[in-house]
């Protein structure tokens, strides 16, 4: 189905379309790989360095570093910075599990602290507390397509000596106050998964800084610490962003500004249906803010009293597409089991892993297709409400 074409009422919406995205870019995509094929340069090419100069750009920052994955590029931005066994990390434990694992893997600790219930993203105030001698960064997550409130989280790294490191998985375009995603911490980190709002083929990832004493450590981590070719200086891993990845993301860049229209358009549309229903009362919608530009990776409401798996199983039944993004904390997470947080502790975040709900929001889906998603969403109300009746 086209993007022009209007959805039935009983058609399915799906979470994700990727091809609806892709396919109108399908030519322009074949000849940059095959310009690709042609050159027999599929590590580094010219592709990547363009790819990396105009992220730099786009996120304000002056250097971008290519690497394989968004994982990979907060584990190198950590290693830049020297951190080491003992040391610890501040994140939040709503989030995807790499912002956690990489300072794990270093022999660090993440230090699990709450989140602001309104964003979603770390409470600057909770993050000051969590401040030890032994913190080395703080890792704040642009969750879901929203900056994190960098300036009293730069205030407090500021006070105490530590590094920011910006997980900006979800938020290529987004900004906060007048700066973007990338260039408000001493590193930022993206991902180029294919569902992000900018995806490739595959896994994907840079790193933005201007520092050139950073950016200098990231490219000679990224590629096994070594320059010149063959002399090691440190021991770094193998995340290098291929040719073939670059080659797709730089056409696909030329689409960024008008996707990211497209899903704030999405966005606010979804607000003004569910406010013109009468749900904004019973479902606490995404929050936006005068101070940020929000690129909106998921439009994610709560759905409290319990009722969230009743309400997507009927979602899934009219073959509506949803998501919990994230169903358990980190600090509930087995493997994190020995740091001993217990349950309660991070209440925020355990409130927003048992309510949240994620809804269709790529840029290529329709106002009717909205339309299916809300009105379903009514009818689930009104059968509880006649229940209760």
């Amino acid at each position: 189905m086209s993007a022009e074409q209007p959805a039935a009422r009983n058609a399915a919406v799906p979470l994700l379309d990727v091809s609806r995205g892709n396919d109108p870019l399908r030519a322009e995509i074949l000849e940059a790989i095959t310009d690709v094929c042609d050159s027999g340069r599929f590590v580094y090419g010219p592709g990547c360095q363009q790819l990396e100069t105009r992220v730099a750009t786009l996120c304000g920052a002056t250097y971008g570093i290519g690497c394989a994955s968004g994982s990979d590029a907060l584990l190198l931005a950590l290693m830049a910075i020297d951190t080491r066994p003992g040391d610890e990390v501040i994140v939040p434990s709503f989030t995807f599990f790499a912002t956690a694992s990489a300072a794990w893997r270093l022999g660090a600790r993440p230090v699990f602290v709450d989140i602001d219930p309104n964003t979603f993203n770390l409470d600057p105030a909770q993050v000051e507390t969590a401040v030890t001698s032994k913190t080395r960064a703080i890792i704040p997550v642009h969750l879901f397509g929203r900056c994190a409130d960098m300036n009293p989280i730069n205030q407090i790294a500021a006070k105490h000596g530590l590094s920011v490191i910006e997980d900006a998985a979800q938020s290529i375009g987004a900004g906060y106050r007048g700066r973007a995603a990338g260039s408000l911490g001493d590193i930022g980190c993206f991902s180029f998964y294919p569902t992000k709002n900018l995806g490739g083929f595959g896994d994907g990832g840079m790193l933005t800084t201007s520092s050139e004493e950073l950016a200098t450590k990231l490219r000679l981590l990224a590629n096994h610490g070594m320059h010149p070719r063959y002399f090691h200086r440190v021991v770094g891993i193998n995340s290098r962003l291929d040719s073939i990845q670059a080659a797709v993301l730089n056409v696909k860049l030329n689409q960024l500004s008008r996707w990211t229209e497209a899903r704030q358009t999405n966005a606010a549309r979804y607000t003004e249906m569910f406010v013109a229903a009468g749900l904004d009362a019973k479902l606490p919608l995404p929050a936006d803010s005068s101070d940020s530009n929000h690129v909106w990776n998921q439009y994610t409401i709560r759905v409290p009293d319990g009722r969230r798996e009743e309400l997507r199983q009927h979602l899934a039944s009219a073959q509506i597409g949803t998501e919990i993004y994230y169903p358990i904390p980190l600090h509930q997470q087995e493997c994190f089991r020995e740091l001993g947080y217990e349950p309660g502790c991070l209440p925020e975040t355990e409130r927003a892993a048992a309510e949240v709900l994620s809804l269709p929001i790529f840029p290529e889906l329709t106002a009717d297709e909205q339309q299916i998603v809300v009105d379903c969403i009514v009818d689930f109300y009104a059968a509880r409400g006649r229940e209760a009746a």
